[in-house]
C-alpha cells in the first residue's frame, strides 16, 4: 500500500487563520490522490507550517520528514515551493535516501525534473529582484523622490508595473497563440499552471490575470 505524509505551508498567520492558500493546496493534493496515486493508498498524517518560505526553521516540516523516514512513506506537497524556494534545500532533500516526495501539480515529474524546475524558479526570482531594482533606479533618474510613505508607495507601484509589463512580454508567446486559437481564459490559465509558469508575483494564474496580460499585450 502506498503511504503518504502530507505537508502544507502558508506564508502568514492571517492566511493560516482564514484558510487562504490552504484550500488550494488541499484541492491539488486531493486531485493527485484521486487521479494520479497508486492504489490503494493511505495518508499517515498531515502537517502545516504558517511561516515564510525563507524561514529555515519549520517544525511541522521536520515532523513530517521524521514520520516519512520512520514509516518509509512519501512526502506529498501541492507545489514545489511549499517545501522551499531555495534549490539548495530541494537538492538536500533529494539526497536523503530515506525521503521521497511527490508534487501534486507535477504528478509525473521525477527528481531530475523537479531539481531543474527548482533551479529555474530560483533564477526567475533573482531576475525579478534585479528587474525591480532597475525599475527603481530608472524612477530615481527621472526625478522621482524615493522616501517617506507616499514615495515608498510610488516606488512599490512603479516596480509592480515594471514587473507586470515585463512578465506580459515574457508570456505573450504562450498566451496569444492560445487565445488566437479560441481557447477560453480559464483554459489558458490552466495551461500556464501545468507548465510551471508563474505570474509576475510568483503565484498561480487565474482567468482574470490572463485577461490583464492580453490587455497589456494589445496596448503595447
Amino acid at each position: 500500500m502506498q503511504e503518504y505524509v502530507i505537508y502544507k505551508r502558508v506564508s502568514t498567520k492571517e492566511q493560516g487563520r482564514s484558510g487562504l492558500g490552504l484550500d488550494a493546496q488541499e484541492r491539488d493534493i486531493d486531485l493527485y490522490l484521486d487521479g494520479f496515486s497508486a492504489e490503494p493508498y493511505r495518508v499517515l498524517g498531515t502537517f502545516t507550517d504558517v511561516l515564510s518560505g525563507a524561514n529555515a526553521d519549520r517544525p511541522e516540516l521536520s515532523s513530517a520528514l521524521n514520520l516519512c523516514r520512520k514509516a518509509g512513506a512519501t512526502l506529498l506537497v501541492s507545489k514545489l515551493d511549499r517545501l522551499s524556494r531555495k534549490v539548495s534545500v530541494i537538492a538536500t532533500l533529494m539526497e536523503d535516501k530515506r525521503v521521497s516526495f511527490r508534487v501534486a501539480q507535477m504528478p509525473y515529474a521525477d527528481n531530475f525534473q523537479l531539481h531543474i524546475y527548482a533551479a529555474l524558479a530560483e533564477q526567475e526570482r533573482l531576475f525579478i529582484s534585479a528587474r525591480t531594482k532597475a525599475a527603481l533606479a530608472e524612477a530615481k533618474a527621472r526625478g522621482v523622490q524615493l522616501g517617506g510613505l507616499r514615495d515608498t508607495t510610488m516606488r512599490r507601484n512603479a516596480a509592480v508595473k515594471a514587473n507586470a509589463e515585463a512578465r506580459a512580454k515574457d508570456v505573450a508567446g504562450i498566451i496569444k497563440p492560445l487565445r488566437d486559437a479560441g481557447k477560453p481564459l480559464r483554459e489558458i490559465a490552466e495551461h500556464l499552471n501545468r507548465a510551471g509558469v508563474r505570474t509576475a508575483r510568483g503565484g498561480s494564474w487565474q482567468a482574470s490575470q490572463v485577461m490583464r496580460v492580453l490587455n497589456r499585450i494589445n496596448a503595447a
